[in-house]
């Protein structure tokens, strides 16, 4: 292997993409503005939820109960139908996403010691929002109904629960998506930039010309990649910084750990990428190429669905994309901070694939040359 060989090849990659402004700019623009636009767009937080109230008991309890609702932050009763009708009314319509129906004698069974009946109708148009408004409706009607009955409560309590969440305490679903977006920007960016690398030789013919240099074709495809590996990883600390400042996301971790699953990760898309490439005859095919990989593996990284969800073929296949375990080191350095104690079964299959991606892209451009 010819060192001065692969820096004159490193050189005129270099040379090829940044003398070009719109390249320089594609390389900025677009990942940092997929950044911001997903970023904020894939939120399944649940805000203010708007409630209808009918209230068929009247009393100083129901009334409360209200009260408790309306002073917490997730709720604001915002209709009162005057009956059941008007309140199925509301709930088709998506004027309100939940509705709560306080039944006759609600006040004198809790006078008396008894459950008072309460109902709760929740919109499940949207299953994931009405889960979570689900839940915080019961636990704020709990807690409401354990205040109008302290005594009776404080007696019939005997396990006092004190729920902690570790490593996201607000919950805050950015703070699980954000770094989720950041590698599928970066996979993406990889990809679609080693595609073009031999297809456009091809395209303007200077294929046969590299061919009948000396260069061998593990030179040329180590030439081919280690520019945009370190356009990668600029890449990957660009959008990293911006979805610390933008979106306050904490890191946990190290950057260290980050900068070495990057390390190991950017290997494999890249050779994924110089792979499309040598099959590919023109930039179209590679961009197609591109994303007909890109997308499912984009869907089974576990980025929006969890893999332990997935039917049971389809988790053995996703076993072999490379993004889910980025994904997984990423997700810990971010969220858990964990090191390389914890994520080096991560960081040994990702090792594994660089090394089987850049040897199948060589091997397969010599086969294709020969």
């Amino acid at each position: 292997m010819n060192l001065g060989r692969i820096r004159h090849i490193i050189l005129k990659e270099i040379l090829v993409t940044f003398r070009d402004a719109k390249m320089r700019a594609m390389l900025i623009g677009p990942p940092l503005l997929q950044l911001i636009i997903f970023g904020y767009a894939v939120n399944l937080d649940v805000g203010l939820s708007r409630l209808a109230w009918l209230d068929r008991d009247g009393t100083a309890q129901s009334r409360e109960l209200a009260g408790a609702l309306q002073g917490s932050r997730y709720f604001r009763i915002s209709r009162q139908p005057a009956n059941e009708r008007q309140m199925e009314s509301l709930l088709e319509r998506g004027s309100v996403t939940a509705a709560v129906h306080v039944m006759p004698g609600f006040g004198r069974d809790v006078i008396s010691g008894r459950p008072g009946a309460v109902q709760v109708l929740v919109d499940g148009s949207d299953s994931n929002t009405a889960s979570i408004v689900s839940g915080y409706l019961t636990r704020a009607l709990n807690q409401a109904g354990a205040r109008l009955r302290p005594t009776e409560a404080t007696t019939l309590q005997r396990v006092e629960l004190r729920s902690r969440v570790w490593f996201n305490p607000d919950l805050r679903s950015q703070d699980y998506f954000v770094p989720g977006v950041v590698v599928n920007i970066i996979g993406l960016v990889t990809i679609l930039l080693t595609s073009m690398a031999v297809v456009r030789e091809k395209e303007i013919g200077t294929l046969e010309q590299l061919m009948v240099t000396p260069i061998s074709r593990l030179e040329l495809m180590l030439g081919k990649t280690l520019p945009f590996a370190v356009v990668g990883l600029a890449e990957m600390a660009l959008v990293t910084l911006t979805a610390l400042l933008v979106f306050d996301i904490p890191l946990a971790g190290s950057w260290s750990m980050l900068l070495l699953g990057s390390a190991l990760f950017i290997p494999t898309t890249l050779g994924v990428g110089l792979l499309i490439s040598t099959v590919s005859n023109t930039q179209q095919q590679a961009v197609m190429g591109s994303f007909f990989f890109f997308l499912p593996s984009f869907l089974l990284s576990g980025f929006a669905f969890p893999i332990r969800n997935m039917p049971e073929p389809v988790q053995w296949i996703t076993l072999a994309n490379p993004m889910r375990y980025f994904l997984e080191l990423v997700r810990g350095v971010f969220l858990k901070g964990t090191g390389l104690e914890i994520l080096w079964p991560q960081c040994l299959v990702l090792t594994l694939m660089a090394a089987a991606t850049i040897a199948l892209s060589t091997w397969r451009f010599q086969k294709r040359n020969q």
